[in-house]
């Protein structure tokens, strides 16, 4: 039952996005062939199930369902593990899962179109370390992230140079020793 109602969420979430070409993948052998029409439904309990999903059917001009096993499918078996480890408290009301669908990576979303100025991107981490000030307007979080950004960094004359695990930096024949209150020598 509850790979049923699983399904009929999924095609309820995809009907509301206005989707009408749909793959379903699903690791259920006994869903995905009674719902292809391969295997009867006889449980009783299911066949209302089954009504519903047929009836969710009409809105979609071409949907197939696809049998994915569990040990094929490392995100439905990731997703299983979690939903197992939780502890729900019957008073507590669950929050649904909020989905979104995006027309282009998800990974382009956090960049914006133009700059805002003419700055590079670590021209905040570059003032702090020269003059261990805030650009205006800085919040408590975001001061306190660049006070961890900065520890990263360390400024050579006009140069910002990024620390390297060992925290040495190596240019020509010296070395630059960076040392835990900030301060630096080079030898």
């Amino acid at each position: 039952m509850a790979k049923y109602e699983a399904c009929i969420m999924g095609l309820q979430a995809a009907i509301e996005r206005g989707i009408k070409t749909l793959e379903v993948y699903g690791d259920s052998v006994l869903v995905i062939y009674q719902l292809r029409g391969e295997w009867e439904t006889r449980d009783p309990k299911l066949i209302n199930y089954r009504m519903v999903v047929l009836g969710l059917l009409r809105e979609f001009d071409d949907i197939t369902f696809n049998y994915l096993p569990r040990d094929e499918n490392q995100i439905a078996d990731a997703l299983a593990t979690l939903a197992s480890m939780i502890k729900a408290n019957k008073e507590e009301e669950m929050r649904p899962i909020q989905m979104s669908v995006y027309e282009f990576p998800a990974s382009c979303c956090n960049l914006e179109e133009e700059e805002k100025d003419d700055n590079p991107w670590y021209q905040g981490i570059l003032r702090y370390v020269r003059d261990r000030k805030y650009p205006a307007q800085t919040s408590e979080n975001d001061k306190r992230t660049l006070r961890r950004l900065a520890c990263d960094y360390v400024l050579d004359g006009d140069v910002l140079y990024k620390r390297r695990k060992d925290q040495n930096f190596h240019w020509g024949n010296s070395v630059l020793i960076s040392l835990r209150d900030g301060s630096s020598f080079t030898y």
